[in-house]
């Protein structure tokens, strides 16, 4: 579980001080996705960078796993980062010169969860996950050998490579089409219902947004709009009659 408890960050400007996030609380359980939306500006990224341990809030707690990000210092993030948090970067920077199978292995010595797994142990793990992101056949391919939306998928097998409780994913349908973004949204709900993972996902494909289990709106850095979504799917449109009501 991730909770994000009022936060609050601030950035330099001149003589003046920026606030791009204010007072932001919601919190993500386990096998749920929570959608974060909004207008460009809107402090969603800076968000999911807090939630990260990338960036320390002004105020505020982040916990995970019962552990206040926000009291650790920078080595004790660090490796709350590696054990508990999967990131999922809107730009996939796989690694040119590795083969999909072994963007995934090269977690493993960085430790996490699986620290500690043989070469042959991290192999099969890495094929696992390959495999449940529709890519057995890709593993042995490099990035310039797989289209944006099989580099998509390698990026988020690598962000559960270390088996996170948390998932954070930051606009991961951007550069694709409508299908191919589609089919991402898919995987990721399937993999957060079926590893428990606490999923936070930054988008503008509002079409999506009533799959989810829960959806934000921020604005100017606060949540102007929160809804949960505990229907069965085919009963979404009584909550919400659209995504794009919701997010007006």
């Amino acid at each position: 579980m991730i909770i994000l408890d009022d936060l609050t960050l601030t950035f330099p400007d001149g003589n003046e001080r920026i606030t791009a996030i204010d007072r932001v609380s919601l919190t993500a359980h386990p096998g749920t996705v929570t959608g974060i939306t909004g207008p460009s500006g809107s402090g969603k990224s800076s968000l999911l960078a807090v939630a990260a341990t990338l960036i320390r809030p002004d105020s505020g707690r982040v916990i995970i796993d019962d552990v206040d990000a926000t009291r650790l210092n920078p080595g004790e993030a660090t490796e709350l980062r590696r054990s508990s948090i999967g990131i999922v970067f809107q730009q996939s920077n796989l690694i040119p010169s590795l083969t999909a199978q072994e963007q995934l292995t090269v977690m493993n010595e960085l430790g996490g969860r699986h620290r500690g797994l043989t070469r042959a142990q991290a192999s099969l793990r890495a094929d696992e996950l390959l495999d449940e992101v529709g890519l057995s056949a890709q593993r042995g391919k490099r990035p310039h050998q797989l289209s944006g939306g099989q580099r998509q998928r390698v990026n988020i097998a690598r962000a559960l490579m270390n088996d996170p409780s948390v998932l954070l994913i930051d606009e991961p349908t951007s550069a694709l089409d409508q299908e191919r973004g589609a089919s991402i949204i898919d995987l990721i709900l399937r993999l957060t219902d079926q590893l428990n993972t606490s999923t936070l996902l930054v988008t503008h494909d509002l079409v999506h947004l009533p799959r989810m289990q829960g959806i934000v709106r921020l604005v100017d850095g606060r949540i102007v709009d929160e809804g949960l979504v505990d229907e069965p799917a085919e009963n979404t449109s009584k909550k919400f009659d659209s995504a794009v009501d919701f997010a007006r």
